[in-house]
Order: structure tokens, then sequence, then C-alpha cells
């Protein structure tokens, strides 16, 4: 009797420079590992060949099933409008002249418009939304030879058309995710920094974002303990500038709080410097000192606009008083601060 295939390759084909970690993938292997799979990480990230990386993993390896994260469709820089995909579907087409073994699509680029990416890929399997749940899931069905076609999030091509399961957001887990599958060092090492989430989904009502699309609107936390659990994992293998990938940090303020309490209590708060994204309201001088205390070095307001008449166009809740404000905190605080502005939105003169 052949033994089960049970190997699954997760890629990374971002090649964006500075290096962006792909923790999506360090969260997946870590939910396949859990669910008794073998996870073979390929990160294309920083080989000068990208091919020749396939032709050598795909000389040695044959996988049930490969995952291809698509973290971003462009680089969102208007001086240089990088469109991926045409990248990205490369590098499934040379993945497709090694292996037969079914390519399977998602991640945030991915989940914002799965079906017009599947059609440009040429690709006919993907999960859009988070992908701990699902993945496991349908690789489960696969192996067993089972139906799939109900998989939460599972986005389909067949002979009728597009088939597409509404994902399933559910709370996240209370264990720390071990992060020993992505070579998260290099990143750090070579310009980037260490990353992790202390919860996901986002009730705000901004016109333009895609996070809700991917990770929902009802917000689900982590706990401060598996959060500070995680950030001493990863200053174990010597990354000690953090990023904070949370919609907006201080929403809801309570959970940032507690965040912030716990990594004090532990002492992290001198060890490491993070950053993150964070709302201009509800923001105090109290909440400035707790993140200070607790290691963050620079926050990245999403303020879009100083205008109240465009901010509510936006579907934003704060005014422009609120940025005074906000500032003024930082520069007491000593946190270093900046505001991204969105230009041409609805209303703009």
């Amino acid at each position: 009797m052949t033994p089960e295939n049970r190997r699954v390759l997760l890629v990374n084909p971002n090649r964006m420079q500075p290096p962006v970690a792909p923790l999506a993938l360090d969260y997946l292997a870590h939910a396949l590992r859990e669910s008794h799979f073998e996870v073979d990480i390929l990160d294309l990230c920083f080989p000068g060949d990208p091919g020749e990386a396939i032709g050598d993993y795909f000389a040695r390896s044959r996988p049930l099933a490969i995952g291809v994260t698509l973290r971003n469709t462009d680089d969102t820089y208007f001086a240089s409008r990088d469109f991926f995909l045409p990248g990205f579907k490369g590098v499934i087409d040379s993945i497709r002249d090694h292996s037969r073994a079914p390519i399977i699509l998602g991640g945030a680029g991915f989940s914002v418009m799965p079906g017009a990416v599947l059609d440009f890929c040429g690709v006919d399997l993907g999960i859009w939304g988070e992908g701990e749940m699902a993945l496991p899931m349908l690789l489960q069905r696969m192996v067993a030879g089972e139906s799939y076609d109900d998989v939460p999030g599972l986005i389909l091509r067949d002979e009728t058309g597009l088939v597409s399961i509404p994902p399933r957001y559910l709370p996240l887990g209370r264990a720390a995710p071990r992060r020993g599958a992505v070579d998260n060092l290099r990143y750090f090492r070579e310009g980037g920094m260490g990353a992790l989430e202390g919860k996901r989904g986002c009730p705000r009502a901004c016109v333009y974002c895609a996070d809700p699309v991917g990770k929902g609107r009802r917000v689900r936390f982590r706990s401060p303990q598996s959060i500070s659990d995680e950030i001493e994992a990863l200053l174990e293998q010597g990354i000690d500038h953090l990023h904070f990938c949370d919609s907006e940090f201080n929403i809801p303020e309570a959970h940032a709080r507690r965040v912030c309490l716990e990594l004090i209590e532990r002492g992290l708060g001198g060890k490491v410097r993070w950053y993150t994204y964070a709302s201009p309201a509800p923001f105090s001088d109290e909440l400035a000192v707790l993140f200070r205390r607790a290691g963050c070095a620079g926050i990245n307001f999403g303020v879009d606009s100083a205008a109240d008449a465009v901010l509510r166009a936006l579907g934003r809740d704060f005014t422009a008083r609120d940025l005074e404000r906000t500032a003024a905190i930082c520069h007491r605080q000593g946190i270093a601060f900046m505001y991204d502005l969105l230009l041409g939105g609805p209303g703009e003169t």
C-alpha cells in the first residue's frame, strides 16, 4: 500500500523590497502541522532565480497540494504602480511545469477579488479570508477522497462556473502559534521586521478598506498572554523590532490596554520596539504612556484627510480636531508618529 501523502508546500511569491515576512505562511504552517500535515516552505523572496528554486524543490519533493499566498496585487505606490499579478502568474506557471498537484490561492490580496485573480492566474481553487481552519479541512477532504465544495471560504471553478462559499470567522486560538516555519530572522537582518496579529476583524465603515473583506467585521481577540508568548518566541530568534498587523491597534481601546499591561508586566517593554497602525480616536495621554512603556516605538495613524467633510464621505468617525489633539499627545509623550493621507477621495476639492 502506498503511504498516504500529507506533505503540503506553501509558496511565497512576493519579491517586494524591502522584504516583508510572509506572516500568513507561518500561521498556516502551524495550523497544518496541528492537523498532522508535513509542511514545506518555498520562499521566493530571496533567490536570484525563482524558476531555479522552484525546479530544485520539485526535483526532490512531490507534495499533495500547493498553497500560494498573494499578499498584494500591486505595490500601492504612485511612483512605480507595479502590478504584481503577471509575476505571480509566472510563478504559478513554473510550478505547473513541475507538478500536477492542485494549486490553492489565498492571501490578503487574493481575498479582495478572488474570482478575478483566479481568472487571471488560470487557477481553479482558492480560499478567501483566513485559512487556518479552511485549508486543513480542504486538504483532509482531498486525502480522504471526499467532496470539499462546502469548505468555508472556498472559491472553486467547475463546469458550472464559479462556486463561492462564505468564510467562517472563528474565535482566535488561546495558544501562541509556533513561529519557526519562515526564516523570520533573515527578513529582520535584511531590513524587515517581525510581525504578529493581536486580533482580527474591523467594525468600522471606511468606504475603501479591504480589511473587513478578508477578516470580517466582527473583532476577534487573542489573549494578551498568547500575544506576549509569541513576542517572546520571536525574541528568542533574535528579532526585537516588531509590527502589529491589526487593522487599528487601539480599536477597541480596552484590548490595547490589556496587551500593553501584559507586555509591561513581563518586562518586554524594555526588550522590544514595536510599531502599529492606530486610529486617532480614541487616543489619550494615558494610553500613549502605556504604549511607550510597553515598547511602542512608532504609530502610523490612518487619518486619510484633515477636512471634516471628506472624513465623513470616507466613512471615518473622527474629526480634524482629533488629529490636532492626537499629534499633541504624541509630542508630549515622545512617541514618533505619522499620518497617512489619501488624495482624491469623494467630495474632495
